[in-house]
């Protein structure tokens, strides 16, 4: 049997972590003794296993309860695939925009030349498969880590002050 500490460094993990996976229902105590302790016996120990191993493959809280809740290995098969499905899409948009900033790269010199305007950088960012949404969150982390440089970004591409300001103001209130 193990007290909460001891289970928090048996696996590396903070009190908080585990109060929490309390709160969720997802691990509680085998037993409490009269002052309160929580007491975790080798079975919770194996759930606690799981619930981490889970949590590494980014499963969210309510679908780590799904599969501890669930025996029928077909439900757990389709919880993971779905992740695995939701984890692939999430690659495919990281890719999308690795190609958009490599498009970038390599038209450093036309947008030093000036030769790129709003709505041919929109088409690149979109055939890129970025969405409205996706260059918005691109602005605003430009704003957020290079701010003049985002201004002359905006510039090159033959953006009026007024919608300059205006995208740098929502940029950097982070309005996406």
């Amino acid at each position: 049997m193990l007290t909460i500490s001891r289970l928090g460094k048996k696996f590396n993990i903070s009190r908080s972590t585990i109060l929490y996976y309390e709160r969720a229902g997802l691990l509680l105590p085998s037993k409490r003794s009269a002052n309160g302790y929580r007491w975790y016996n080798s079975e919770q120990v194996d759930i606690l296993e799981l619930i981490l191993a889970y949590r590494s493959l980014g499963l969210p809280i309510a679908k780590i309860a799904d599969l501890l809740r669930q025996k029928d290995q077909l439900v757990q098969e389709q919880i993971l695939s779905e992740q695995f499905l939701a984890l692939e899409r999430e690659i495919q948009k990281l890719r999308l925009q690795q190609r958009a900033i490599t498009t970038l790269l390599g038209s450093v010199e036309t947008l030093h030349g000036k030769i790129f305007n709003k709505e041919q950088w929109s088409q690149i960012m979109k055939a890129a498969g970025l969405t409205e949404r996706d260059m918005k969150r691109w602005h605003a982390q430009f704003e957020k880590m290079e701010p003049e440089s985002h201004q002359a970004f905006l510039e090159s591409l033959h953006i009026s002050p007024d919608e300059i300001a205006k995208i740098r103001s929502w940029s950097d209130l982070g309005n996406n």
